[in-house]
């Protein structure tokens, strides 16, 4: 899958909470050029997803974290949600960011409210793309968190952890929902980015192990503080959601939205925007429309979207 180098990031390793993370700075020579922009994958995902709305922007300041558990760093098991925007605040915090326009998409729009919150003197606003936070009542204090990782426990555990290559992933994908959906060079980049090679006779290992990726999947209502967050979040905080789920929505169906309709009416200053043909991958199926609702905070509505 060779594919052009230049304008590459530069990559940092950052420690935090026992663990190295990977984050990925876009254009360092234009620090302190504009509002420096941080974005937050979904899960499964890594840093790189975001290339593609990236080259729609232009050329900016901007930081792209793998999360921990994807792509290059570590990938320990996750029991609690809490630890994402931890993460994110500790990024913030160690780049020294300013001013900051957070950019989370589906469990990173969960991480980067959290964010936002601990570190509100250095953000500016906030753009959540069908963030995973549902309506209080679907939250259990104290937690219940996941004690062990089985197969049987979530159908991400038996997803295949391992190819050939990342052209024969992407081979293998591309026909499939709900990558078809993906803009080729988005999936492309999800493909390569998101393998690690191994020892082992397939070659290359996914970077977010199915086994991560499900213990993610079975603490999504663990964090019942992102509500105490979302009160102290005073920046303008617009949300793009996807259409609404059906009643008998399975488990893995990513066609629709995870968001609770009525999340953007308990920020101080929020934004709903529904899509209501849209999936859940805005950013990989819309990497234009997604820069553009980066840009600047009212971007033009399409044809039958409300806002």
């Amino acid at each position: 899958m060779e594919r052009p180098r230049e304008n590459q990031p530069v990559e940092h390793r950052v420690r935090t909470d026992g663990v190295e993370l990977t984050c990925y700075e876009w254009h360092p020579e234009l620090r302190g050029v504009g509002a420096p922009v941080l974005f937050a994958h979904a899960t499964g995902f890594h840093g790189r997803i975001w290339d593609q709305t990236l080259r729609h922007l232009g050329p900016r300041w901007a930081f792209c974290l793998d999360q921990r558990g994807h792509g290059r760093s570590d990938a320990p098991l996750i029991h609690d949600w809490q630890v994402f925007g931890d993460d994110l605040s500790e990024i913030v915090e160690k780049m020294d960011l300013k001013s900051v326009i957070g950019v989370g998409h589906s469990m990173g729009g969960h991480a980067m409210v959290e964010a936002a919150a601990f570190q509100a003197d250095r953000f500016e606003r906030l753009l959540l793309i069908d963030p995973v936070i549902g309506p209080p009542e679907q939250y259990i204090d104290p937690p219940s968190l996941p004690a062990s990782i089985t197969h049987e426990g979530h159908p991400t555990a038996r997803r295949r952890a391992s190819f050939r290559s990342p052209e024969a992933m992407y081979d293998r994908f591309r026909k499939r929902a709900p990558f078809s959906r993906f803009v080729p060079a988005a999936l492309r980049d999800y493909c390569e980015y998101g393998l690690t090679p191994c020892p082992d006779p397939a070659g290359f290992r996914l970077a977010c192990p199915p086994e991560v990726e499900a213990s993610i999947y079975m603490s999504a209502r663990s964090n019942r503080r992102v509500f105490e967050s979302i009160e102290d979040v005073t920046t303008p905080v617009t949300i793009l959601r996807a259409k609404l789920p059906q009643p008998d929505r399975e488990i893995m169906d990513f066609s629709s939205s995870p968001t609770w309709p009525g999340l953007a009416d308990v920020f101080a200053d929020g934004l709903d925007v529904h899509f209501p043909e849209a999936s859940h991958f805005i950013p990989m199926e819309s990497p234009a429309l997604t820069a553009r609702w980066v840009a600047q905070r009212n971007a033009t509505l399409p044809d039958g979207v409300s806002g």
